[in-house]
């Protein structure tokens, strides 16, 4: 199944990378974004059918008629971002410099016009970009995957500029798996134990206010508290 999944990127790479040169940004953007879409929802809703996995994203739906927010969530795995864009159109999620360069997702990525994490300004730049296109802008504020039963890790304040800069609110999802598949450090041919479970939850809604450090640590605070204990 996961060599499946790397051909399938793969093969959407090499046709999106020179796309992403060719195209106007506008229409590279739609395509890039309905590509990755596609796939995501492809690649999930194959793994459900095989019955060794089992995602519950329901909650989404309600988020698909809203404006532009900041979705601001807890991040256990690697199919955190996966889940939410199969479910949830118009979301874009902030990428690493080092994913552009990804052989199986960098040309998806550039032709989708992800907001890059090169460096603060480019960073708030980008999403409030993406925000003011109406997008829904996916945030892991961890900045990586947290490791199998520990707690939150410390989260980083950009998100916050760029709801506060954008003029939109941050809404709390909650992401929970007591598997550890897709979790740091675990070896994805490695069998694990199934099925493996993935829950998504609404958390609160937020206006940003204040200091936007002081946000994010009074945020961090509250999804500590809502997510049940791994």
């Amino acid at each position: 199944m996961m060599a499946a999944w790397g051909i399938g990127c793969l093969g959407w790479n090499l046709l999106a990378w020179p796309l992403a040169r060719i195209l106007p940004k506008h229409r590279g953007r739609a395509l890039g974004e309905a590509g990755i879409q596609l796939g995501f929802r492809a690649m999930t809703g194959w793994m459900q059918a095989s019955g060794l996995f089992r995602f519950d994203t329901a909650c989404l739906d309600q988020l698909r008629a809203e404006p532009a927010l900041v979705i601001v969530a807890n991040h256990p795995g690697l199919l955190d971002a996966v889940l939410v864009i199969a479910r949830l159109r118009r979301t874009v999620c902030i990428a690493k410099p080092d994913l552009w360069r990804n052989p199986f997702l960098g040309g998806g990525i550039q032709l989708a016009g992800y907001p890059r994490h090169d460096s603060p300004l480019a960073l708030v730049r980008g999403g409030v970009d993406a925000l003011r296109r109406g997008r829904h802008l996916l945030v892991f504020p961890e900045g990586t995957r947290t490791p199998p039963g520990a707690p939150l890790q410390a989260f980083g304040g950009g998100f916050a500029l760029i709801a506060r800069a954008a003029g939109v609110p941050v809404q709390t999802l909650l992401i929970e798996t007591d598997n550890p598949y897709f979790a740091k450090g675990w070896p994805l041919f490695r069998l694990p134990p199934l099925p493996v479970v993935y829950r998504l939850r609404l958390g609160r809604r937020f206006a940003v206010t204040g200091d936007t450090h002081a946000f994010a640590d009074a945020l961090e605070r509250c999804i500590r508290a809502e997510l049940r204990p791994r």
